[in-house]
């Protein structure tokens, strides 16, 4: 299971959540522990100076001066829960009952007072602070203490709000991280049209005005289209020069044997093949984004089929009109030739041939009811040249034809089994 988004956006966007999340949690640790730190000296400054207060009435020989206690005792009791304790060697005098946890740290020096921790005989929690002094009659403590719930209560109604306040200011940041990731991300989005709009005909070129990080990426991504476009050129123009040089043999073998009717037949086809990628090559226009009316040429190229297979194979064909692709008139002649040639060929009565647009494309489909290519077959019947049945007069290039014009125009096919049993090869062709 991947956790991690697999998009940019996705990345910064989780790790905006994460920050956010891990401030929040640092803020409320740091927050606690100051607001504590306060309170707590507060409290302790104040029990510190009621242990003054009952300092001054024990006596020099360990003794207490019940008189200035009685002085002192108002200032003592500063409400509910506020105690404290005077132990001599004599005996305890006390506002009221608790008791101290255990402390196993090593007791501090006289006279300094120290942090302990206890419980009212209800179980209440207390914060107190404890002095030893060291009289002529013995050790003296002093303790005072105070309610736990006097710590925490400040610390609590303090820590609340601000987290609040912390917590949304952490989702207005999340609402801001996602506003300039989606602002952020944008020129990528601008790069991604423009090489669309590249790889359609629509454009030339991607945008070089882009920020300073991406401009790198659009002049290189220029750099790749035209050194394509260059390599592109010259297979055209290779392609034409070897058609063209071919031109004048094929005339003269077409002039040697016309009177030889069957191979007259097979350099007529030659010499239209060579026609045909000349044609190709001269009507190659900069700018000019290629189309065909799919309905138009399918229903044209069914109906001579039908006539040469003389009504032994039906034909039909659904497909919408004005269905355009992009793809030459004369290629798109030669791939559903191709198709429907090799169709025919082997269909037992019917062949069908569907187009539909799909998402950033269109399907072509043409399935017959014949025996069908095994699956472990249809690469090899994809080589060109390479024939699965040697009967009839096929040559094996029809499908390696349809593949390599599938290939150039930037689409693909398949070959699967059809609703009858026989081939289904399905071609995707990009769209106008």
């Amino acid at each position: 299971m991947r956790v991690w988004p697999r998009s940019i956006r996705g990345r910064m966007l989780a790790l905006s959540v994460l920050a956010g999340g891990v401030a929040l949690i640092l803020a409320a640790i740091a927050t606690t522990g100051i607001l504590t730190r306060v309170v707590t000296e507060g409290i302790d400054r104040r029990l510190d100076a009621q242990i003054a207060l009952l300092a001054s009435s024990v006596t020099a020989d360990g003794m207490i001066d019940a008189s200035r206690l009685a002085v002192v005792r108002p200032a003592l009791e500063a409400g509910p829960g506020w105690d404290w304790r005077i132990a001599t060697p004599g005996g305890i005098t006390a506002s009221d009952r608790f008791m101290l946890a255990p402390d196993d740290a090593p007791a501090p020096r006289h006279d300094r007072a120290r942090t302990r921790h206890g419980r009212r005989p209800g179980g209440a929690p207390i914060h107190a602070r404890e002095v030893t002094l060291a009289t002529g009659g013995g050790r003296v403590v002093l303790s005072a203490a105070a309610p736990r719930g006097i710590v925490e209560r400040p610390i609590r109604d303090a820590v609340t709000p601000l987290l609040t306040l912390l917590g949304a200011l952490i989702a207005l940041l999340a609402v801001t991280a996602v506003i300039q990731v989606l602002y952020g991300l944008r020129p990528l989005r601008t790069i991604e049209r423009a090489i669309a709009a590249v790889r359609d005909g629509r454009a030339d070129a991607v945008p070089e005005d882009q920020p300073a990080e991406l401009r790198p990426l659009a002049q290189e991504l220029n750099a790749l289209v035209r050194a394509n476009g260059a390599a592109l050129a010259a297979a055209r123009q290779s392609a034409a020069n070897l058609a063209h040089a071919l031109k004048t043999p094929v005339a003269a073998l077409a002039l040697e044997l016309r009177d030889d009717p069957p191979r007259a037949r097979l350099v007529d086809r030659i010499d239209a093949t060579l026609r045909h990628h000349l044609a190709r090559a001269r009507d190659r226009v900069v700018g000019r984004r290629p189309h065909t009316d799919i309905a138009e040429a399918a229903g044209a190229l069914a109906a001579t089929l039908r006539k040469l297979s003389g009504g032994r194979v039906a034909i039909d064909t659904v497909i919408a009109p004005g269905l355009d692709a992009a793809i030459e008139p004369s290629d798109f002649d030669e791939l559903l030739g191709n198709l429907l040639d090799n169709a025919v060929r082997h269909a037992a009565g019917r062949v069908s041939v569907r187009a539909q647009a799909i998402a950033g494309g269109v399907r072509l489909c043409v399935e017959d009811d014949g025996p069908g290519i095994a699956p472990d077959a249809r690469e090899r019947a994809l080589t060109p040249g390479v024939r699965l049945d040697e009967r009839g007069d096929g040559h094996g290039f029809g499908l390696a034809i349809v593949r390599e014009l599938s290939d150039l125009y930037g689409g693909r096919m398949d070959l699967a089994t059809g609703a009858a049993g026989g081939l289904l090869v399905t071609v995707i062709l990009p769209r106008i």
